[in-house]
């Protein structure tokens, strides 16, 4: 599990750091660039995992063909997942203006909305590259193929910082762009990391005895209607949980550029540390799957509890992270005292959430191991938008806890989504591992 997970979950930090980064280097323009850049790409992500999810589906069935030894079906789901790719970017696309167009009716402050609007118009030209990187990155993890993953990724933020180096207050003779230029950093690193996973299948397939070229590249009507059918409900997962913290975020927006900042920058952090459990997850999902292509029932239960071990013992250190040194933390992002304090108060409530927030990232990925993406949907539409949302809505505006009360509601709807996956794998992991053992 380690073996495969590590380099998944370096390329996830790595993905993830590429936002940090952002919000780190826009940090001289204030806590309303911090807000708008941090807001403006959750937002977007929003939209984005809609297409980005489905792409999990991959994870399923191309790791149990290659359980099998049918590199064959391999390269045939490699080739539905690019064309529904090309779909999806069309569709994403114009949801990404769609929701551009409707910022107004989030009531940000005012400071945030004039800049988060053009940050987002820019950053919308990042889908394609960034639909073709997952479906590609998805193919390839399927396979045990994880380091030149890694590789893009550094290579991606190494892009990323020099662009936003050259473009935020402008360096060289570029012009200073602000969040503009951070934008086009991210769309130009999105790019290079598509084109680079895109050379390593070419280089990896060339001498394949059923390489690529012997599989035509044609319209699968039924393979695409298996990988949307399969695929939506991972990626309604995703939206569901992404969608909570974008509302959380367009909440917070509402109260003070101090409090979105805040809120920016510890979940930023959290997002970070959660690229542990999240790739174990895809770790998860993959060893399950193998497991299930080879028939192999104990495996696929050993794979996703060592999954849920590793994750175990991540989150509680990061928890512990949090609740010693929250302002130290926060501290590293800015020197507005405000904002610190704030930032401090959201680090205690999200160490009491950790455990269970990884907990439910591996179960996820588990679970679509063994192609049950169902399940996970629908907890999350239970645990955060019917308990979690409502409770930190009442929190934040009706009892006066502010953007800290928004993280108690977030924090009740990871408990209650964590422990009823936990059971659900629980279930599921005994009944597929009881007729191998009997």
């Amino acid at each position: 599990m380690l073996r495969l997970a590590l380099p998944v979950i370096a390329a996830e930090i790595g993905w993830l750091s590429m936002g940090l980064v952002d919000t780190i280097m826009v940090g001289p323009l204030g806590p309303a660039a911090i807000g708008a850049v941090g807001t403006g790409s959750i937002l977007y992500f929003a939209v984005m995992v809609v297409g980005y999810g489905t792409m999990f589906a991959l994870d399923t069935f191309v790791s149990q063909s290659f359980g099998a030894g049918r590199i064959d079906e391999c390269h045939r789901w490699l080739f539905a997942g690019l064309q529904i790719a090309a779909v999806l970017a069309g569709v994403i696309t114009a949801m990404s203006f769609g929701l551009i167009a409707i910022l107004p009716v989030f009531d940000l402050h005012p400071d945030v909305l004039a800049l988060i609007r053009p940050y987002m118009l820019n950053l919308v030209w990042s889908t394609p590259p960034l639909l073709v990187f997952a479906v590609l990155r998805r193919y390839l993890q399927a396979m045990h193929v994880v380091r030149p993953i890694m590789i893009a990724v550094v290579v991606a933020n190494i892009v990323n910082v020099i662009g936003n180096w050259l473009l935020i207050e402008g360096h060289w003779g570029f012009p200073a762009m602000g969040v503009v230029g951070s934008a086009w950093a991210t769309v130009a690193s999105r790019i290079i990391v598509a084109l680079f996973l895109i050379g390593v299948v070419i280089y990896r397939e060339r001498d394949r005895s059923s390489g690529l070229q012997e599989v035509p590249f044609k319209w699968d009507a039924q393979r695409n209607w298996a990988i949307v059918r399969l695929g939506l409900p991972a990626a309604g997962q995703n939206l569901l949980e992404v969608g909570i913290f974008a509302m959380a975020s367009a909440l917070a927006g509402r109260i003070t550029p101090s409090a979105v900042a805040a809120h920016q920058i510890v979940l930023n952090i959290v997002g970070l540390i959660f690229m542990v459990p999240f790739g174990l997850s895809s770790a998860a999902a993959v060893r399950v799957g193998h497991a299930v292509g080879r028939r192999d029932g104990v495996g696929a239960q050993r794979a996703g509890w060592s999954a849920v071990t590793l994750a175990t013992g991540a989150m509680l250190t990061s928890a512990a992270l949090f609740a010693l040194v929250p302002r130290w933390l926060v501290g590293l992002f800015t020197t507005d005292l405000e904002v610190i304090e704030l930032g401090a108060g959201l680090f205690i409530v999200a160490s009491v959430f950790q455990l269970f927030d990884g907990v439910q990232a591996v179960t996820t990925g588990a679970l679509r191991g063994l192609g049950n993406t169902q399940i996970a949907m629908f907890v999350n539409l239970v645990g955060h938008w019917a308990f979690g949302l409502p409770v930190a809505y009442l929190l934040c505006f009706h009892y006066g806890y502010g953007v800290q009360g928004l993280w108690m509601g977030l924090a009740f709807g990871l408990i209650f989504t964590g422990l009823i996956l936990l059971s659900v794998w629980h279930r599921h992991s005994q009944a597929i591992a009881r007729p191998a053992a009997s």
